[in-house]
This record gives C-alpha cells, sequence and structure tokens, in this order.
C-alpha cells in the first residue's frame, strides 16, 4: 500500500504497478541497484515515484541480458546507456558466434552418428580462436617454406588462401571439413609431402623465372595432355613423345614425374577439396585423368 503520511510506495504497491514480484523487488533492492528511501515504522521500504521510473529503467537493462554490474554503472552514471549497450552488442555477438558453432558441431555429430571421442576433438578444433586457428596455418607454412627462397611466391599466396579460416557462421559441412583439414596440415607426413612439393618447385626456378610459372606449367599440363586424351593418344605411343616435349622443354623428365607423382597424391587432393569446403567455394577440379596421362607417358621412358 501507499503509506499515507509520506506518499511512498511499499515494496508490495510497487510490484502491484509494474507489473514485478515482490521477490524481484526485493532481490534487486539486496543487491543494490534499487535502494529504498525511507523505512517505516515497522521496518518496510519504501519508495518514491522516483524508484517506480528507476524500477523501470533496470527491468528495461535486465531484459536485454546486460548484467547488474552494468547497470549499477549506468545507474551510478559512471556509463552511459548507449556505451553499455554497444559492449552489450559486442559480447552478444561473440555468444552468437559461439552457439552457431555449437549447432554446427552438434549437427556434424548427429549426422555423422559421431563417438564421445570424436564429439569432444572436433568441438575443440572447431572452438578454437581465430588467432589459435592462425597459428595452425602459420605453422604449417612456416615448416613447408622453411629456407625455400625460391619457391613461387604465387604458390605461397594460392596455399595461405587453400587454409583460410573457419566462418563465424559455419555449416556442419564446413565444421568437417575445418576439423580434417586442421588435423591433416598438423599432420608431419602430409607437411613433409607438402615441403616436397614445394622443394621441386624452388628447384626448377632460376634467378629469372618469372613469378607464377608453377601456376602456368599446370595450366599447360592440364591443355596438352586433355588434347592427347581427346585425340586418343595413348602414354606409350610414339606421338606422346611430342606431347612431352611441348610440356618439358629441358625439364629433366624424372624430376617432374617425381614432382607430378606427389602433386598427383590422394592427400594433397583431400587437402584442396577440404580448402574448398572450408572457403565456402566450389571444388576446383582434380584434372586426374590429365596428371594420369602425364605420369604414365612419363613412366613408360623411365627405362629407356
Amino acid at each position: 500500500m501507499i503509506e499515507e503520511s509520506t506518499g511512498l510506495f511499499t515494496i508490495g504497491e510497487l510490484a502491484r504497478a509494474t507489473g514485478l514480484t515482490v521477490r524481484t523487488i526485493r532481490y534487486w533492492s539486496d543487491e543494490g541497484v534499487l535502494t529504498p528511501v525511507a523505512r517505516s515504522a515497522g521496518g518496510y521500504r519504501l519508495y518514491d515515484a522516483a524508484s517506480a521510473a528507476r524500477l523501470e529503467l533496470i527491468r528495461t537493462l535486465r531484459e536485454l541480458g546486460l548484467g547488474l554490474d552494468d547497470v549499477r554503472r549506468v545507474l551510478a552514471g559512471e556509463r552511459t546507456v548507449a556505451q553499455v549497450a554497444a559492449a552489450h552488442v559486442v559480447a552478444l555477438d561473440a555468444q552468437i558466434r559461439s552457439l552457431k558453432v555449437t549447432r554446427a558441431v552438434l549437427s556434424s555429430v548427429a549426422r555423422r552418428g559421431s563417438s564421445a571421442e570424436e564429439m569432444t576433438l572436433m568441438n575443440k578444433l572447431a572452438r578454437l580462436s581465430a588467432a589459435e586457428r592462425r597459428r595452425i596455418v602459420d605453422d604449417f607454412m612456416a615448416e613447408i617454406f622453411d629456407g625455400l627462397d625460391a619457391a613461387d611466391p604465387d604458390i605461397k599466396n594460392r596455399l595461405r588462401f587453400m587454409t583460410a579460416d573457419l566462418p563465424d557462421d559455419p555449416t556442419p559441412e564446413q565444421v568437417d571439413a575445418w576439423v580434417e583439414l586442421a588435423e591433416l596440415i598438423q599432420d608431419p607426413e602430409f607437411r613433409a609431402l607438402m615441403r616436397r612439393m614445394v622443394a621441386f618447385n624452388a628447384a626448377d626456378r632460376g634467378p629469372d623465372v618469372p613469378d607464377g610459372s608453377s601456376l602456368w606449367f599446370m595450366s599447360r599440363l592440364v591443355q596438352l595432355a586433355g588434347e592427347a586424351l581427346r585425340a586418343g593418344i595413348a602414354p606409350e605411343a610414339p606421338e606422346a613423345e611430342d606431347v612431352l616435349r611441348g610440356l618439358l622443354g629441358d625439364a629433366d623428365p624424372a624430376a617432374v614425374l617425381e614432382r607430378l607423382t606427389a602433386a598427383a597424391n590422394e592427400r594433397v587432393a583431400r587437402y584442396r577439396e577440404l580448402s574448398a569446403l572450408v572457403n565456402g567455394l566450389d571444388p576446383q577440379p582434380a584434372h586426374t585423368e590429365e596428371f594420369a596421362w602425364v605420369v604414365a607417358a612419363l613412366r613408360a621412358r623411365a627405362g629407356r
């Protein structure tokens, strides 16, 4: 009721006026965000009209998800509502990103029927911070390019793009791909394989070889081998000599064979496929038939 002699509100009256429970108002009073203006002769807390307005502000801030510490700062004038709101938006964005990752992980676990161990690993890798994910990629890049200053910069840029970060709103498929990709690029055997490929590239490049030459070589391989396949030229046929000559020039056929064997490795192909999934791109053609034709043609002549 309203205290007749003072015009102040009891907790019960304030509760009826605002629609809040007595328990909630008492809790906020105990926490120091709604201080009574006086006490009745019986020791009951009393509030004025300003308290009712303050209570509405507290309720609004709490409904928006702000903690009592932030509410106190606003009410004390230490921070403006705008400042607190901006900080809360940042916190909510982080929470939303976390929830999206959680949803993607759980969807993937449900779809794949993952074991508890698989789920734990998937959740751990998916929840790495952006900085931690970048560190995995940086370590991978540093190891495979260490000391290979002659490597084509275009290859390095391409590999870094291919291991791009997990997006803020990943699909279950992207979580799957990132988890597998993270395990792959941390595997010592795969790193050694990729380093051999980069080393082949560096050995092919002299001081006057322009950037992008390796990418040009692969493009040329796909073109010439594709033409040979369409023309029905077998890798061991004499006509294949002209195709190889147009592709290799003065390069050592044995070195090119070793390089292509590494490039055609199933794990390298999987690396490309996973990278495309993480980046939200359509997988690039593997040109498996073209690579196989050139490898077969080189092997057919290796013993000659």
